[in-house]
């Protein structure tokens, strides 16, 4: 186990430090980020800090099309990099004392409390300065509304603890910012509007022209400023910005509440932003403590089903609710137009609004944790963009769709070749959720319609992409990227060659199934050439390791363990040329055992074995997405200490920046992997065969845990403790599942004794 980074104390439900830490302030601003799946932003300060920080705002489908920068051109690159955009700065609030600006980077101040409540979601701040012979507290209390989600909600108390103070307070709408990813330092935003109405200000922006037919987007910003004491009110009129002005008596404290809509083109024309806003900030006239209440009531709502409880490690129970509130701030599926994003709103890096972990791990909790709409409409943001992934495909001279890497629109906005136009196994990833949600809900209304149409377009592209192999008299696929990116331009990936195969066969079945109603069209000639495929593609192995080969000279490497690694080489990504990366054997993430995962259902226990105890030693876990897979096929062979060592990485992968990379935003897609690992781990929640199934083990550093999932119209409660397993319908009908491996008739309450044994492997 690595040390780990830890700036926050350990609680179930807060993340909370009362020290300023300057040398990893990005790291803090991270970790504190919130959203509310509409608009989010990094755990900024209000008033002004002049030292290391990443200022950053994001909003739901906002971007920029940055033209693409290589060294060198090759025909297929895409002309631009599809960016998430840093937007209007909203929360400043900066903070003048008997006339010195408030900085904490160069203020002396103390009593520092920084807190950010996971239960509702309100981020909390306060300090105490001491300037000339007075001293005053300031608190600042923020969040998002995940109920009215354009509006942002932040209140300031101030008080006077020694002596009388002049107190200011410059509260702006700022659209002077930057992404600190631009490739040429450009500035995104122009200012197309700026007024002022009663009491609500506001500012009207609009992203800077493109060369490439991406519509540029409009977004307004209004706020509004409710302030316990009249004070004294003035309005810049060279900055949309106001001031408010305090003689603040000795222990006399006052409030200043400034309310901020947000509203953007995807929703209101410009024509329409201002005056809306102006209405929406008009008519979310409630108190702070109202508006307060609806937002805890909401987040309890979510809470009531998504919770997963530990008893007896307050670290697994911080870090699990953590991933669950960071996911729920970026994506809640309200808006089929939206994915998640792998950063969601709390950075810049990767760029783009999609990969493909959202469906190979963000489905799989989607579908325990929500409605199944939410589900199915991450399955329609693909199929809408289903023509886009046609154009993909076109580019690389190839037949069929290939959904992108990275994108906004389904067309392909990522520049790193050996990633982008190598890394196809993302494919078979967006079939995988097709089969994951049709499996898992019963529900076969989508894959018979859109459903097929995806799955047809991702089989020719495969067809079309494989080569025959006279020497061999196989099919084979060369020149790709497997899940491990640490191998770039190889031969025949074990997984990708495994999944191409897969996805040929699926799309036969069920065209066979439906195609009297189906909307697509598969020629005799084609389904030949596909069942020829499935029939003899090449597949590398070794019999006598007994396992799958991830590619054709992975073997020929100087194979050796992560453990032999020096700490100082650690992580690789960090301290190592790519060269020297590439040429070694350790594996950035779960490649075989992907696919492992992923078809769990065909593979026998002795080969998950073989290939677990084969790979895993040379896996450097530097992929976020790394340490869930494992967990859960570790657990599934009984090795409960190796899960419990994964569980604990990818639970607090970036609460303990694991990966020394937290500080440029957090891993939000990967953060699934915790309830994977509990749900699909430790309990051995299976659904692939179409019927549910557990089998829970419990690691020895826990007492109990338990969770909720939504399964096929019902609402069961598992519960795991030391000595027993409960099994709760608490809502629908009776259901006939399987619980260590018997089949029971699930129509209220079941309790059975813990069935566990550890393998001394």
């Amino acid at each position: 186990m690595k040390n780990v980074q830890r700036l926050f104390e350990i609680d179930p439900w807060k993340i909370r430090t009362t020290k300023l830490d300057k040398e990893n302030r990005r790291l803090q601003e991270s970790l504190t980020s919130i959203g509310n799946g509409y608009m989010g932003m990094r755990g900024n300060f209000e008033e002004s800090y002049s030292g290391d920080r990443h200022q950053g705002t994001y909003l739901a489908g906002i971007w920029y099309p940055d033209k693409t920068r290589v060294g060198w051109w090759k025909n297929g690159y895409p002309e631009y990099f599809g960016k998430v955009i840093n937007a209007l700065d909203f929360i400043q609030m900066k903070l003048f004392v008997n006339d010195h600006e408030i900085d904490l980077a160069v203020t002396e101040y103390e009593d520092f409390d920084l807190e950010l409540n996971m239960e509702n979601g309100v981020l909390t701040r306060s300090f105490t300065v001491t300037i000339d012979d007075t001293k005053v507290r300031f608190t600042f209390e923020r969040f998002l509304s995940v109920v009215k989600q354009e509006l942002a909600v932040i209140r300031l108390t101030a008080e006077s603890l020694v002596g009388d103070a002049e107190l200011k307070v410059v509260s702006k709408l700022d659209n002077n910012v930057q992404n600190e990813d631009s490739n040429y330092e450009e500035m995104f935003w122009l200012e197309k509007d700026r007024g002022h109405r009663e009491d609500i200000s506001f500012l009207t922006t609009q992203t800077i022209p493109n060369n490439f037919g991406i519509e540029q987007f409009s977004v307004t910003g209004a706020m509004k400023h409710i302030s316990s004491t009249i004070g004294l009110q003035q309005d810049d009129t060279l900055e949309v910005a106001e001031t408010f002005s305090y003689n603040l008596k000795v222990n006399q404290s006052v409030q200043l509440e400034k309310r901020v809509v947000i509203l953007t083109s995807r929703d209101v024309p410009e024509s329409e932003q201002s005056e809306k806003a102006v209405a929406l900030l008009s008519k979310y006239n409630d108190s702070f403590e109202d508006l307060l209440a609806e937002q805890n009531a909401a987040w309890a709502n979510r809470w009531a089903l998504a919770d997963v409880l530990i008893d007896g490690d307050d670290e697994a129970q911080q870090g699990i609710r953590f991933n669950i509130f960071q996911l729920f701030s970026t994506y809640y599926g309200e808006d089929e137009r939206l994915n998640i994003g792998p950063k969601g709103f709390t950075g810049e890096k990767y760029g783009g609004a999609t990969y493909w972990d959202t469906e190979a791990y963000a489905v799989p909790m989607y579908l325990g944790i929500s409605d199944p709409e939410v589900t199915k409409n991450l399955l329609k943001y693909r199929h809408n963009q289903l023509p886009q992934a046609q154009h993909n495909a076109r580019q690389q001279g190839l037949q069929g769709a290939l959904y992108p890497m990275v994108t906004f629109t389904g067309v392909e906005c990522h520049n790193e070749w050996e990633i982008t136009f190598e890394e196809i196994h993302r494919n078979g990833a967006i079939a995988h959720a097709i089969y994951n949600y049709t499996t898992y809900t019963g529900d076969d209304s989508y894959i018979k319609n859109e459903g097929l149409e995806v799955l047809t377009e991702i089989a020719r592209f495969w067809a079309d992409r494989v080569h025959y192999s006279k020497r061999q008299q196989k099919y084979m696929i060369h020149g790709v990227t497997g899940p491990n990116e640490y191998e770039n331009n190889i031969n025949n990936n074990w997984y990708t060659n495994y999944l191409a195969t897969w996805v040929l066969s699926y799309t036969l079945e069920n065209y066979q199934k439906y195609q009297d109603q189906a909307t697509v069209s598969i020629s005799s000639e084609e389904q030949a050439k596909w069942q020829d495929i499935i029939e003899h593609m090449y597949f590398p192995a070794d019999e006598e390791l007994g396992i799958f080969v991830q590619h054709d000279t992975f073997l020929d490497k100087d194979l050796m363990s992560a453990a032999d690694l020096a700490p100082e080489d650690r992580p690789l990504n960090q301290n190592w040329s790519w060269d020297k990366i590439l040429r070694s054997c350790f594996i950035k993430q779960a490649d075989v055992l992907q696919g492992i995962y992923f078809f769990g259902d065909q593979f026998t226990k002795e080969e998950k074995r073989k290939n677990f105890e084969f790979y895993e030693p040379m896996t450097v876990h530097e992929s976020s997405l790394s340490a869930s897979i494992h967990a859960i096929l570790a657990a599934e062979l009984g090795l409960i200490d190796k899960s419990m060592e994964m569980y604990q990485r990818t639970a607090r992968l970036d609460l303990d920046n694991y990966n020394n990379d937290t500080d440029d935003g957090l891993h939000i897609t990967s953060m699934t992997g915790s309830w994977l690992a509990i749900v699909q781990g430790f309990a051995q929640m299976k659904t692939t065969s179409g019927q549910l199934s557990f089998a829970p083990l419990l690691p020895k550093e826990w007492n109990h845990y338990s969770f909720h999932i939504n399964y096929r119209g019902r609402l069961l409660a598992i519960s795991v403790n030391q000595k027993e397993v409960q099994i709760d319908l608490k809502d629908g009908p009776a259901l006939a599942m399987m619980l260590y491996g018997k089949e029971i008739s699930l129509s209220d309450s079941m309790t059975v004794p813990l069935e566990q044994e550890e393998s001394n492997v």
